[in-house]
């Protein structure tokens, strides 16, 4: 079936090949004609620009190269262009140099110099689907149909049994090499590729490819079918034809070398062996990576060196998990001739490049991840090195050491500090990763991921000095050219050592005060200080505190953080850390850095993540029983003013978002101190038990009242966002818990709380009364300095607030301490309400036109309207006698006066116009 799919598909390519063939001979001798005669006038056709280095080295088509390539093409004299014969290495026009060079690549001896502008330019038309027939899939099904061929005439002999074992397999190998002669033969004779696209179907590779693979296959049946020859032998020509195959690629285009690379890696598996030698495994994949990285270095394969470097790892991975007896040289063997042939061979500098160049080097991301998967792997196991870590150490500094002398293998630096990292995580205990954690470490597969001992101590003090020395050393060398580069060295320099810090506090340290790591993170905080700013002052133009000071920086505040957490306890901690805010900000009297008034930020989140784990802040057990003079005081307060303090500072040097940022600190930590402490108060000195009572959430609310007044009064100050829409904020917050927790929530009459015994000052009073004034106030003060919803909204809620206060004074008078909604209603309670409504109404009605407050009317006469409808609805059932009666007329009177007042408050407005 599969014989018969191929000759269908090549019957069918013949054909558009052929009908087509005639038009196009036609076109290139116009073509050809029309140049010819350009030529021998006299004319100067100006070859295309060459295309740069870097962008032909990312072709991986042959024959595209080989269209771009250009030369120059010399008028001859007059006299002398009829007589003077063309040069042997002269293509005629409308043909393509053969061979798989690109553009900017010196051609080989005997190569074909490209076509001039005219044919190139006619040559760049977009090829059709009969040209993608004709040209390229007829190669394909060609190639891939010679390769099979051999195979299939393998397979013939051995069912018909007309010839031995060792007469196909000599069949074989002649076909093999005679593909491979047939290629090298087309190639020399001058092979021109007429057509531009079809560098995929550059017919020289296609039959060399072809006879590699018959090869292959040869070799392997006369060892593995047949067993004519041993392991060792077929080991050898397998990585013989490999190897050779990747050679030729030289002349035949990247596409045969990936062919010629995929045999090399396939071959330790092709061929068995009782007993497995790894140095001769590794050793012959070392041969092939290095052998394979002269190839893709002279040709700047990238897509090939990063394969090659892939399929050595993943040799090095599958060895080191299956093989029943590892052999640690062996293993540091092949990595280190991994990071040789990328340092040395793929990275290696040029004749003429003058230094090292800016950019990112994607293959050398292959050999970074598996030899940090390598180094990672040393120190899983100590079965890999007796117990001894050092050489997976070792795999880290060497990734550090090729990322500082090649600087575009930058991903190296990535997977050095990655692997110390997660190392260094992995000997916390607990961790709670992956597998089985009894034994208080990372487990992978049940095996614990590093030994935590004196030695991983050791180890992490020495991989801390090598990633911060060589992280700043080169983040000063390409603070100037390379920012990004810069900040990468400067990163890792700062996180791998403090999460080593952090590590061996956690595994070695006391966790309550650990003064000598409290000392090495103080030591750390003032070599990240000084190494940022070495690192500024090498910026162009200096001390801009660019990406790699903003690292440098944080990682001093970080290590800052880390020292107050190891020398102090929980109290100190909190308002150290607080005061601690303004440091950074005081600086940026000297230095302009942007990352100083973000790590004055970052205190406001470590300490609000500080009170979020204890809001007690040193312990509930700890915590004074003594109203406002306790640890909640500095604990809160200190932190508040600091906050303000920084704010202040940076209002006057950066004046930027951290300044804003601080502003609302400073506003926050203000308002819980003042809700901490009442609650403290309230609760008898316990503040994390017990629900909030009305009382309490009295208090809340008008904190939160006062500090949107506050805010409004420093904004109209000194203006600022933060001030503004804090105040807002703060607002809506406090109507929220009006709504919420005064109305609904807390409220006597739904909880059947007791309002207390004094007639006057009692819960009512705190609750609806107080706030309705502040809330008023508050409205009053802002009507010309918020956004009117504002003012409305609290006049509003200062209204509804009054109102409640009222209705539930009367019902106190009536019910007595508690006034819970079971307890029922009187007639004369009820009357009560109808008079009160209306009352209140009027008082709103005469506060509104005095204040010119349309909110107030409006609230007036939402209340009217309620009084209207209970009278109506409720007081015509319920009352009785006279008390009906008086509730129908207090209404008309009412109404009667509200229309007599609106009548004469529009007369006199007419008359006023």
């Amino acid at each position: 079936m599969f014989e018969s799919l191929i000759g269908l598909v090549a019957i069918i390519a013949l054909f558009v090949i052929i009908s087509r063939q005639q038009s196009r001979i036609g076109l290139i001798e116009r073509e050809l004609g029309a140049l010819r005669s350009l030529v021998l006038s006299g004319v100067h056709v100006a070859p295309p620009q060459a295309k740069p280095v870097e962008q032909a080295a990312n072709d991986s088509m042959p024959a595209d190269a080989a269209i771009a390539a250009v030369t120059d093409i010399a008028p001859p004299s007059a006299g002398e262009a009829a007589a003077e014969e063309k040069p042997p290495t002269q293509v005629e026009a409308g043909e393509a140099a053969s061979g798989p060079w690109a553009a900017g690549e010196a051609a080989p001896a005997g190569s074909a110099p490209a076509p001039p502008a005219a044919a190139t330019a006619k040559a760049a038309q977009k090829p059709d689907i009969e040209t993608a027939l004709g040209t390229r899939w007829a190669v394909w099904v060609g190639g891939i149909a010679l390769a099979l061929g051999g195979l299939f005439l393998i397979r013939y002999t051995i069912e018909a049994g007309i010839f031995g074992p060792g007469v196909r397999l000599s069949m074989a190998a002649m076909l093999g090499l005679v593909l491979v002669a047939v290629g090298e033969f087309i190639r020399r004779t001058g092979f021109k590729v007429p057509v531009q696209g079809v560098a995929g179907a550059y017919i020289p590779a296609i039959l060399t490819a072809a006879g590699a693979f018959i090869l292959f296959g040869t070799v392997y049946a006369a060892h593995g079918v047949y067993g004519f020859i041993g392991p060792a032998l077929a080991f050898t020509l397998l990585g013989a034809i490999g190897v050779a195959t990747i050679a030729a690629a030289l002349v035949h285009g990247q596409a045969l070398a990936g062919v010629g690379l995929l045999g090399a890696v396939v071959t330790p598996m092709l061929v068995a062996s009782q007993a497995p030698n790894p140095w001769a495994l590794f050793g012959y994949l070392a041969i092939v990576l290095a052998a394979t990285g002269v190839i893709a270095r002279l040709r700047d394969w990238k897509l090939l060196m990063a394969a090659a470097f892939v399929g050595t790892g993943l040799w090095t991975i599958l060895y080191m998990t299956d093989a029943p007896g590892t052999n640690l040289p062996v293993i540091l063997f092949i990595n280190a001739v991994t990071l040789a042939v990328l340092a040395l061979v793929w990275l290696g500098r040029r004749g003429g490049e003058a230094g090292p160049a800016m950019g990112f080097d994607w293959p050398s991301v292959a050999p970074g991840f598996f030899v940090g998967l390598s180094a990672m792997a040393l120190f899983v196991d100590p079965a890999y090195a007796a117990g001894d870590a050092l050489p997976g150490a070792a795999l880290i500094a060497a990734l550090v050491a090729v990322a500082l002398y090649r600087p575009l293998a930058l991903a190296l630096l990535h997977a050095a500090g990655l692997a110390t990292v997660l190392v260094y995580l992995g000997i916390i205990p607990p961790t709670s990763v992956v597998s089985d954690f009894s034994g208080g470490a990372l487990g992978v597969d049940g095996l614990p991921a590093a030994v935590a001992d004196t030695l991983m101590l050791r180890i992490g003090i020495f991989l801390g000095l090598v990633l911060i020395s060589a992280g700043f050393w080169a983040a000063r060398k390409f603070a100037a050219s390379a920012q990004i580069r810069a900040a990468s060295w400067a990163a890792w320099g700062v996180v791998a050592p403090l999460v080593i810090l952090l590590a061996l506090w956690f595994t070695f340290g006391n966790l309550d005060r650990g003064l000598v790591y409290a000392a090495v993170a103080a030591l750390l905080m003032v070599v990240f200080a000084a190494g940022g700013e070495w690192i500024a002052r090498g910026e162009q133009p200096p001390l801009q505190g660019g990406a790699a000071v903003s690292f440098a920086f944080g990682g001093a505040a970080v290590a800052a953080l880390l020292m107050l957490y190891m020398a102090f306890g929980s109290g100190w901690t909190t308002m150290l850390l607080g005061a601690a805010a303004i440091v950074p900000a005081l600086a940026t009297r000297w230095r302009a850095y942007p990352v100083l008034g973000w790590i004055s930020v970052g205190a406001v989140v470590a300490v609000l993540g500080r009170i979020a784990f204890d809001p007690t802040i040193v312990g509930a057990e700890f915590l004074s029983r003594t109203p406002v003079f306790n640890w909640l005081l500095p604990g809160y307060g200190v932190p508040a003013l600091a906050f303000g303090l920084a704010a202040w500072q940076l209002a006057r040097t950066t004046n930027g978002r951290p300044r804003l940022a601080m502003e609302a600190g400073a506003a926050l930590f203000a308002v819980l101190t003042v809700a901490i402490l009442v609650r403290h108060a309230m609760h008898g000195g316990v503040i994390d038990t017990a629900a909030a009572t009305l009382a309490e959430q009295a208090i809340y609310t008008l904190i939160a009242i006062g500090a949107g007044a506050i805010l409004v009064a420093i904004d109209m100050r000194s203006p600022s966002l933060v001030l503004r829409y804090g105040s807002l904020a703060a607002g809506v917050v406090s109507v929220a818990f009006i709504v919420i927790q005064h109305f609904v929530a807390l409220n006597p009459l739904f909880t059947d709380e007791s309002t207390g015994r004094i007639p006057v000052f009692n819960l009512l009073f705190l609750a609806y009364l107080m706030p309705a004034a502040a809330a008023g106030g508050l409205a009053l003060y802002t009507r010309d300095k918020r956004p009117k919803w504002y003012a409305a909204m609290l006049a509003l809620m200062a209204a509804l607030l009054a109102f409640v206060y009222a209705t539930l004074s009367v019902r106190r008078l009536f019910k007595g301490e508690f006034i819970g909604l079971w307890s029922g209603l009187g007639q004369l309670e009820t009357y009560t309400y109808s008079a009160l409504w209306l009352i209140i109404g009027v008082a709103l009605l005469t506060a509104g036109v005095w204040l010119k407050s349309q909110v107030l009317r409006v609230a007036s006469a939402a209340l009217i309207s309620v009084a209207v409808l209970k009278v109506f609805l409720f007081d015509m059932s319920e009352l009785e006698g006279v008390l009906r009666a008086l509730s129908f007329i207090g209404l008309g009177a009412v109404l009667i006066g509200i229309g007599l007042f609106y009548q004469r408050l529009l007369t006199r407005a007419a008359r006023g116009t």
